[in-house]
């Protein structure tokens, strides 16, 4: 292989991380707007289903080949993702897009420090938690004060995260292909489906928003999803990895592009606080056997 087809291989991954990144945090802006008419878990519910639906179609898993404990993997996986899922979204109902993204960021951070037992992952996983200081600090000298229920729902979505994490390795080694995956998107709507019901889902009975949740569905899965797999394939998961670290900086910028929702000194600089212990996480990693736990593609 020449430099030139190196370069050239490690630029269009380059470009295909930020599109991935950019597609998934404007998905998330997009179904902010879509809360008004039906709340944050009918259009996880319906996201889900919509996501569930059309990789179904496409990967066709061979479920009656399935053992039970392959079931009991892809269940629990479908279970954390309709969790991780939900909670972020009534995160963004109730705190900037920016600040949710930073919080959920925890999950694999903590998950990291806990797995490894190395004082430089505590380290990292101890600047992540002076970043989440720093907001505190922020919602308590400013006069619009962080919603103390998003709050707890973006913590939440980061310990699910942190699940989706462990239970996507299990059935990444159990299952073949995708299908795992396919079926756990159907479980996820199932679980969330019984709250999504409460909320008004059928407000989707307007073709122009089911529409619009279908087209998040596209943005924050279908799309990101494959531009991630595909930048796996040309550059080592370590950079693949401190690369997604900024994603925190295009939620921000989705935030404030469609949600008009602004970044003071404070913010900007715990955002900054996470990014930081989430490369230097990344970039200290030992190689091991254990689960992979930096910052991973969230393919729904």
């Amino acid at each position: 292989m020449t430099v030139f087809s190196r370069t050239h291989g490690t630029g269009s991954a380059v470009a295909m991380i930020v599109g991935s990144c950019v597609s998934l945090q404007f998905g998330a802006a997009l179904a902010v707007q879509l809360f008004a008419e039906a709340g944050s878990w009918a259009v996880t519910a319906a996201r889900l289903a919509i996501a569930a639906a059309l990789l179904l179609l496409v990967v066709r898993p061979r479920v009656r080949q399935w053992s039970g404990s392959q079931w009991k993997y892809v269940c629990g996986l479908g279970a954390s993702l309709a969790a991780m899922n939900g909670s972020f979204y009534a995160a963004i109902d109730r705190i900037p897009l920016g600040v949710a993204v930073s919080i959920e960021f925890l999950g694999p951070l903590l998950l990291a420090a806990v797995l490894s037992r190395r004082r430089v992952d505590l380290c990292w996983a101890g600047v992540a938690i002076v970043g989440m200081a720093v907001l505190g600090i922020e919602s308590a000298v400013h006069s619009t004060a962080l919603d103390p229920i998003g709050v707890v729902f973006a913590l939440l979505a980061a310990a699910f995260w942190a699940l989706y994490i462990l239970t996507n390795a299990r059935v990444a080694e159990t299952v073949p292909g995708t299908g795992g995956l396919a079926v756990a998107l159907a479980v996820g709507a199932i679980c969330v489906m019984p709250v999504g019901l409460t909320q008004g889902m059928e407000a989707f009975a307007d073709i122009k928003l089911l529409g619009i949740v279908a087209l998040v569905a596209l943005l924050s899965s279908a799309i990101p999803y494959t531009l991630e797999l595909a930048a796996l394939r040309r550059i080592p998961r370590n950079v693949f990895g401190v690369l997604l670290s900024f994603e925190p900086i295009f939620a921000t910028l989705a935030g404030w592009l469609l949600l008009h929702q602004s970044a003071g000194i404070l913010r900007l600089t715990a955002i900054a606080l996470v990014i930081v212990a989430t490369v230097g996480t990344v970039l200290t990693a030992e190689k091991r056997s254990e689960v992979v736990v930096e910052p991973q593609p969230t393919p729904v």
